[in-house]
C-alpha cells in the first residue's frame, strides 16, 4: 500500500533535522529496515543491516555534524538534499519505500 499523504521532501527535512540535533533513535527510525547507505564523505562505503547502520549513525554524529540546510530538490528517486558539516557541502540522495521510509541513502561531497 502506498502512503498517499508522504511527502518526500517533509521527509528529508525531516531526516536533517534528526542528523542536526544529534538524534539516532529518530534517524534510525526514519529508515527502512533494509535500507543501504551508499556514502563517498570519507572513501567509499556501502552500508546494509541495522547494526551497521546504527554504528554508521553515531560515527557519522559524533565527526560530521550537520549544520544548515544548502538546498532541497525533488528527484525522480525520491529528494536531494544538501547541508553543511565540518567536512564542507554534502549531498544526499533520500529514496524512499512505499512506507514513506528511506530505503536508500546515496552522499557525497559537493565538488
Amino acid at each position: 500500500m502506498t502512503n498517499i499523504s508522504f511527502d518526500p521532501m517533509a521527509a528529508a527535512v525531516d531526516w536533517l533535522d534528526a542528523y542536526r540535533a544529534g538524534d539516532l533513535e529518530t534517524i534510525m527510525a526514519l529508515h527502512a529496515e533494509d535500507a543501504v547507505v551508499h556514502c563517498g564523505c570519507a572513501g567509499v562505503q556501502t552500508i546494509t543491516g541495522r547494526e551497521a547502520l546504527r554504528a554508521y549513525w553515531i560515527d557519522r554524529l559524533k565527526k560530521y555534524p550537520a549544520g544548515m540546510l544548502d538546498d532541497l530538490n525533488p528527484s525522480d528517486r525520491g529528494t536531494v538534499i544538501s547541508y553543511v558539516t565540518s567536512n564542507g557541502i554534502m549531498s544526499a540522495l533520500l529514496a524512499f519505500d512505499a512506507a514513506g521510509r528511506i530505503k536508500l541513502v546515496d552522499c557525497s561531497p559537493l565538488h
